[in-house]
């Protein structure tokens, strides 16, 4: 009968946060590098672009604190057009996260780690707070992963604790491309015509129960899909997929 002794049960530890520190370390310097590059890609691709915002007078900029929201796979356009601002991004605690967290610090955004799935609860919370005091969250509520067009609870739980307003964003571009990923990222093409359509502000009233904090999701899905739909329409894409409902 083998019985490990206290020192190599202590050594075995010790290699494998080692080994973890290594992994971590060497996970952050590839987000450094990539970071980096698609970073320098999103501004170039960024500068060719022709963009029209409609309503943009819905857009709050007064230091009241809002939350601009649109769906995952439309983050390209919103990240460069507010870059600089210190907005705030809620960015997933996951290993793709840090890779996020690069890019978007290089953006200009402050970040909080967590989402609506690990860490969401509070992260939520967290950045519950910074918009209450005045900031800004540009966020993605079908993120990090799933499923897109369909808003997580997160969001709700964030406006109701904070008191601010959630303003939805609707984007699209007459050339661009759609990545077979889960969101269906998309990217418009150099020169492309780009379209933001802002929604009108929601507000969500403080202590609700669950089953109210679901029929406001459901009323924001509604709300950005329409921009979308919208954004869509101005671009030259005149059929929205029936399995985003707009109303």
């Amino acid at each position: 009968m083998n019985v490990s002794s206290p020192q190599a049960a202590s050594s075995s530890n010790e290699t494998e946060l080692e080994a973890d520190k290594a992994k971590r370390a060497k996970l952050a310097r590839r987000s450094i590098v990539y970071g980096g590059i698609l970073y320098a890609w999103a501004r170039v691709v960024y500068s060719t672009l022709r963009i029209k915002i409609v309503n943009e007078s819905n857009l709050n900029f007064s230091g009241s604190g809002s939350i601009f929201v649109t769906w995952h796979g439309r983050s390209f356009v919103p990240a460069n057009l507010f870059r600089g601002r210190g907005f705030w991004a809620l960015i997933s605690l996951s290993r793709d996260g840090e890779l996020q967290n690069n890019i978007f610090k290089r953006f200009g955004f402050q970040t909080v780690r967590g989402s609506t799935g690990r860490g969401g609860v509070k992260g939520a919370l967290q950045m519950a707070r910074k918009v209450k005091e005045g900031g800004v969250l540009a966020f993605t509520p079908d993120g990090p992963r799933g499923p897109t067009h369909k808003v997580q609870l997160g969001v709700i739980l964030m406006a109701e604790k904070s008191g601010v307003p959630i303003i939805p964003m609707g984007i699209s571009a007459d050339r661009r491309r759609l990545f077979s990923s889960w969101d269906s990222y998309f990217v418009p093409k150099l020169f492309a015509r780009t379209f933001i359509v802002v929604g009108e502000a929601i507000v969500i009233p403080v202590d609700l129960n669950d089953e109210k904090r679901k029929e406001y999701a459901e009323k924001l899905e509604f709300a950005i899909n329409r921009v979308e739909c919208e954004a869509e329409r101005l671009a030259g894409h005149t059929e929205y997929p029936n399995i985003w409902p707009i109303k």
